[in-house]
């Protein structure tokens, strides 16, 4: 799963910066995935509140949490994480370039290594690409294919890509990664009418993956984007 959480504040409660961190775990736990990437996470921040939200989270579902911090943010913390139903090792935060708009947001990628049932080991990451700069995108996306290609197992990344499947961000993605959702992808922002599909799980193109089945979830309350689920075979 890759799930935007909108740090736990519903839409509809946005002007009142109320959190519900129970609606994102409810979102989670319906769905049951063995891994989810995180994006907009907070911690310790003055409108989040105490806490780390991604071991918050991770707690309530019975599984483990890595946070890998983007910016700093009202006291605190912001940025993406890793859930998982396995052990994580090896867990690692790079940041990802941003040279065409140095001013725009820190963004980074998180992965952690994890060793399924039967033995495979892969690599997972979650990230969030930068919103304004179409150009920082492609830089981002370029840095992550470089990751990928010095890695020697399996690697999984998912995320808010902000950038639709016609981009230049996600035509560079799509190098050295398979998307689980290739064409005609679901949209999933905005939540309220969803137009467009920005966030995505990608493998990559060296793994022994079979794509099950992807969806988008329809869930309108507890973020303002829609969670990707897809199950993959190997």
């Amino acid at each position: 799963m890759t799930y935007n959480i909108h740090h736990a504040n519903p839409p509809s409660k946005e002007e009142t910066g109320e959190i519900d961190l129970d609606a994102i775990v409810h979102v989670i736990r319906k769905e049951n995935p063995d891994l989810v990437a995180l994006q907009e996470v907070d911690v310790n921040t003055k409108r989040s509140g105490k806490g780390n939200q991604a071991e918050i989270i991770a707690g309530k579902l019975g599984m483990k949490a890595f946070f890998g911090r983007a910016i700093d943010h009202q006291g605190g913390f912001y940025g993406v994480a890793i859930l998982s139903r396995y052990p994580l090792l090896e867990t690692s935060v790079t940041p990802l370039p941003e040279d065409a708009a140095p001013a725009s947001e820190d963004r980074v990628l998180a992965t952690a290594k994890v060793k399924l049932p039967g033995g495979m080991v892969i690599r997972f990451g979650s990230t969030h690409l930068d919103v304004d700069s179409p150009e920082n995108r492609e830089q981002q996306v370029k840095a992550i294919n470089a990751i990928a290609a010095k890695e020697n197992m399996p690697f999984i990344v998912a995320g808010d890509f902000n950038a639709v499947p016609e981009s230049s961000a996600v035509r560079e993605l799509d190098k050295r990664f398979t998307r689980t959702c290739v064409s005609d992808c679901a949209p999933t922002i905005p939540v309220d009418k969803p137009d467009r599909a920005i966030d995505f799980i990608a493998y990559s193109k060296e793994a022994p993956f079979k794509v099950v089945s992807q969806k988008v979830i329809p869930e309108r309350y507890a973020s303002d984007h829609l969670p990707v689920v897809a199950t993959l075979r190997y």
